[in-house]
């Protein structure tokens, strides 16, 4: 630095004072960016990638969370202790109708992203509207059948089969309960802010929230209520 002009020797004294990330580097040396510094095309990734793949991240802990309910419930099934099997509490109907209510609003959650992208917020806002109004039915249905099964006397702590079976099926409805609030204030944010690169970002990542509660639920449909329903 003392063979440098006294004035481009403090510039360079006070540009590493402001930006730690100068350190060990020459202010004056090539401006392109060296492979692994943090800097240019070789630096950080951009939030959108680093949420979308801490997102991923999280769908997948949970599919691995789900995987181990199911394993649970498999182990339980026939531990009824002489208590009802699950050929006594399914109800097919009722079932039926919480899986075509869940299954149509995925597809109204596809709708709702679609009006998102053409950056309409009337049909978003109504395509959430209505993917949160057949979450409450599949939500106060699946209520119902609980309440139903504790009144005769089938609750968690009568048999093994039981604790496995309201653990796998009240895990997706808990999971859905949050989805509703978090879809709630999901409206809220665009009817205020808009379509800002957040609130968009925010929006992809509760579609694949939702789409993955409806994957799971075709599964408890299937192992939990057809299998046991054939039983």
């Amino acid at each position: 630095m003392s063979d440098l002009p006294f004035p481009i020797a403090r510039e360079a004294v006070l540009r590493r004072r402001a930006d730690p990330d100068l350190a060990g580097h020459d202010p004056h040396g090539p401006k392109e960016a060296v492979p692994g510094t943090g800097h240019g095309d070789s630096g950080p990734a951009s939030k959108r990638i680093i949420v979308g793949y801490g997102f991923w991240i999280f769908l997948l802990s949970d599919i691995i969370v789900f995987s181990c309910f199911f394993a649970a419930y498999a182990v339980l099934q026939g531990s009824t202790a002489g208590g009802p099997t699950i050929k006594d509490i399914v109800d097919l109907p009722r079932t039926a109708i919480e899986t075509g209510a869940l299954l149509l609003s995925s597809f109204t959650c596809g709708l709702s992203y679609a009006a998102t992208n053409a950056r309409n917020k009337l049909w978003t806002q109504v395509f959430l509207g209505i993917t949160a109004i057949l979450g409450l039915i599949f939500v106060g249905l699946e209520l119902q059948e609980f309440i139903e099964l504790a009144g005769r006397g089938a609750t968690p702590q009568r048999s093994a089969f039981l604790t496995g079976f309201y653990a796998l099926v009240g895990c997706h409805g808990l999971h859905v309960s949050v989805g509703g609030l978090w879809l709630a204030t999901m409206m809220a944010q665009v009817q205020l802010k808009g379509f800002r690169h957040e609130i968009i970002h925010r929006l992809i990542c509760f579609n694949l929230f939702w789409h993955a509660l409806d994957i799971v639920w075709v599964g408890v449909f299937s192992v939990v209520y057809l299998m046991g329903a054939a039983a």
